[in-house]
């Protein structure tokens, strides 16, 4: 899209400059553009010529470099490098400032610290634990904290708690370090895509004076890393894009295997890593599509492209996440929190977990003592406790639920189906296929038990209860036990075996519907009695702790799973976590309606006017600016689509503000859609926090809209007003994004004294909305 002319009568000299268009000027009145005559030659001859490495004009706006219609000598090439690595050192030492100024504060836990500096935690100490997110933002923050010094042994057990002697320091500063990185990324990927270092230094501005990113940027959070691994892929895939006239060069090659690594890398942390690489993903294919047009390349060249593209962007970022997922299981092999979330055989291969090497009964037998696990990932424990369903749930008799964790509650009796107790001196009987057995729960003596009364959340099914005292109750105790596949006279193995429980009473199965029980339920999972009987997960159960003094012991060593089969379940375990994540009681579920407009912050710090006071939420002016910029850009682009299609014609300056408009803002637009839209389709919670990545592309693409917006006043006639209104217009912007970094600054370093809602506050004028909580 760049045009290059080279200088026929300076044969001599190697220095071959970078020019932006080939038009100038006409003498009537200083007014409109040209085409230069001899423009197409110069376009036609340079087909056949390659620039020196580094020879590029960049765009300063009016008359002072971008669609100048003089070339620019060697001299002026350089002073623009050096404008643009001067700029790129003024942003990235102010998003060091910004980020690590005051990194300690408040030296307590804040927000969701507790949860991602305990994962952190559990890395240094190998303890195996369940999130659901992919764990490479985890341990990035446990190798930060165990390199500064940091042993594991803070708990992390509430947000509020402090630090103490405990180092804390590097994990904060690692995850201020890759938000620092953030604004020159953003500067490096805009004056690629625009070629206007004022454009470049906008969007950079905007990051670095934003309270949201600064915020988000100090503190033991996954977000910092995930954003970095965005920016670097975005910023390689646009780096890549100017590759295209050394195909398969060294650089070439470089930004294709950057992207894929940064790819790797995104999705390594979060799932929302999916976005950007649909977004690499849509721009490889018009990538593609622009090489299949090309009749100058053979079939050869252009496979050639289609495997370089499969190999780096395909291969290296799921060679990347799977070897990431590899050191997650050979660091963490210490049986810990997660265990439960997990199958049977995955929890074998945990140093501490009970079936670690273990040994037990091979066969169920009467009078021995189990634990009951649904097959279902992440089904949960058959559990019972002393709390009752409350009034107008079914009955009101002993819950039953699915337990995620390891737990005394989860113990049951197998029992015949009379109410007998075991003779210690007869033999062992073991419990058949088809067998009429009754399950008494170890800790309140209670038998499993349904009848027809509705279930606490899944209509349709019938509630399950504990009922009876030491063993006694009524026929609606009995189960019948059913081996999955079996026949009459098959034993049930522990562990191996897949069995459901048929109840006699009502025809039902026992049954984890994986639905979350309200408070009264300890937000445990609902267990019901199934009518409909066709084999499910969710209606298979396995047998995996067994004692029973008269058996022999077998090993289970035999029952350790593959890494293929532990990498399948793990991202199973993750998605059905997330999706099962819903709001806790007294929890304000953000919409995603209100990110843009900054409706609602987060409280990372304090509550009250004797706490030291951290609030989530964006600049306000910049965040409004950027929604406002969405608009303007739909707007201006529009302009230009129907001035084009209406036959205008165009000078080449018009023609190359179109271009930067069109494909830059527009590769900045899409990232911000992908981003941002498929909030809207989820049913999980969501947090104003999962609007930041979206924010990145709506800060870029407010920097190409503005610079171009503000290129209107080079039409003038006079150059030297032009040139003024243009930067009057720049600095204007980037003051107004000082003066608001001045006045919310607060809410990122730390506010003390009355609430912004009582007027004596200081914060009292800047409370512009009623929904803002600090």
């Amino acid at each position: 899209s760049r045009v290059y002319e080279t200088q026929s009568n300076h044969k001599q000299n190697s220095q071959v400059v970078r020019k932006r268009t080939c038009c100038t000027k006409t003498q009537e009145g200083n007014k409109g553009w040209t085409m230069n005559p001899n423009a197409k030659d110069a376009n036609t001859n340079l087909q056949t010529h390659s620039l020196p490495k580094g020879e590029k004009t960049l765009l300063n706006g009016p008359h002072g470099g971008r669609c100048e219609p003089s070339t620019l000598r060697t001299s002026d090439a350089n002073s623009e490098k050096l404008r643009v690595v001067l700029s790129l050192v003024l942003v990235t030492l102010l998003s060091l400032f910004t980020r690590f100024y005051k990194i300690l504060e408040p030296p307590h836990i804040c927000w969701d610290e507790t949860h991602f500096g305990k994962m952190g935690s559990y890395y240094i100490n190998r303890t195996f634990f369940f999130d659901v997110h992919p764990p490479l933002g985890k341990m990035l923050i446990g190798l930060a904290g165990y390199l500064t010094g940091y042993d594991g042994s803070f708990p992390f057990i509430k947000p509020g708690d402090k630090y103490e002697h405990h180092t804390y320091w590097g994990m904060r500063g690692f995850c201020a370090l890759l938000g620092s990185c953030l604004p020159p990324c953003a500067f490096l990927t805009v004056l690629e895509l625009s070629g206007s270092l004022p454009a470049a230094l906008l969007a950079a501005f905007i990051l670095v004076f934003d309270t949201g990113c600064i915020t988000i940027s100090q503190y033991i959070l996954l977000d910092p890393i995930l954003m970095f691994f965005i920016m670097g892929a975005v910023l390689s895939m646009v780096k890549f894009n100017s590759q295209r006239e050394g195909p398969f060069g060294a650089r070439w090659w470089f930004w294709l295997m950057l992207t894929g690594v940064s790819l790797g890398g995104a999705l390594g942390v979060k799932f929302v890593g999916l976005f950007v690489i649909l977004l690499v993903g849509l721009n490889t294919v018009r990538d593609l599509w622009r090489l299949l047009g090309d009749l100058t390349l053979s079939l050869a060249v252009l496979g050639k492209h289609f495997l370089a593209r499969v190999l780096c962007l395909i291969l290296l970022p799921v060679s990347l996440y799977i070897l990431i997922f590899a050191i997650h299981f050979v660091i963490l092999n210490k049986s810990g929190p997660g265990d439960g979330f997990f199958s049977s055989a995955f929890q074998s291969r945990l140093v501490g977990n009970n079936l670690h090497n273990a040994s037990m009964p091979e066969y169920l037998a009467y009078g021995s003592t189990i634990t009951v696990k649904n097959v279902r990932i992440a089904g949960g424990y058959l559990h019972s406790h002393w709390h009752l369903y409350p009034e107008g749930v079914g009955a009101q008799q002993q819950q039953i639920t699915a337990y995620l964790h390891k737990d005394f509650n989860n113990l049951w009796l197998v029992r015949r189906q009379d109410s007998r107790e075991e003779d210690p001196s007869q033999p062992v009987q073991l419990v058949k296929h088809k067998d009429i057995i009754r399950l008494e729960h170890k800790e309140t003596t209670r038998n499993l038990h349904s009848h027809l009364h509705e279930a606490p959340l899944t209509k349709k099914h019938l509630q399950v209860t504990g009922y009876g005292i030491n063993g006694t109750g009524d026929p609606n105790d009995f189960w019948q036990i059913e081996v999955c596949g079996g026949k009459p006279g098959d034993l049930v193995k522990v562990l191996r075996s897949k069995v459901r429980f048929i109840h006699l009473s009502t025809g039902c199965v026992l049954y984890s519907s994986g639905k979350t029980l309200p408070k009264w339920g300890w937000e445990q999972v609902e267990v019901t009695c199934s009518p409909y009987l066709k084999e499910s997960p969710n209606s298979q159960w396995n047998i995996e702790d067994h004692v029973n003094a008269k058996l022999p012991n077998i090993s289970l060593s035999v029952l350790k799973p593959s890494f293929l089969e532990i990498l399948l379940e793990s991202h199973i375990v993750m998605i059905r976590g997330n999706s099962g994540l819903k709001p806790k009681d007294n929890e304000a579920n953000s919409k995603p309606w209100h990110w843009p407009i900054n409706y609602q912050g987060l409280r990372f710090s304090g509550v009250n006017e004797t706490e030291y006071r951290v609030y989530l939420l964006g600049n306000p002016v910049i965040w409004w600016l950027n929604l406002f910029s969405i608009a303007l850009y739909v707007v201006m682009v529009t302009i230009a689509g129907i001035s084009i299609q209406r036959g205008v014609r165009l000078g080449e300056r018009a023609q190359e503000c179109c271009r930067v408009l069109v494909e830059g803002g527009g590769q900045m637009l899409l990232g911000w859609m992908l981003h941002y839209l498929p909030f809207f389709t989820m049913s999980r919670i969501l947090y104003y926090h999962h609007y930041f990545p979206a924010m990145l592309f709506n800060s870029m693409l407010t920097g190409i809209t503005w610079d171009t917006l503000l290129q209107i006043w080079d039409f003038l006639p006079r150059p030297a007003v032009a040139r003024g209104l243009y930067q009057g217009g720049l600095a204007v912007l980037i003051l107004t994004f000082l003066y608001s970094f001045y006045l919310f600054h607060p809410l990122s370093y730390g506010m003390r004294g009355p609430l912004a809602h009582e007027p004596s506050s200081p914060m009292a004028s800047l409370k512009w909305m009623e929904s803002w909580e600090f």
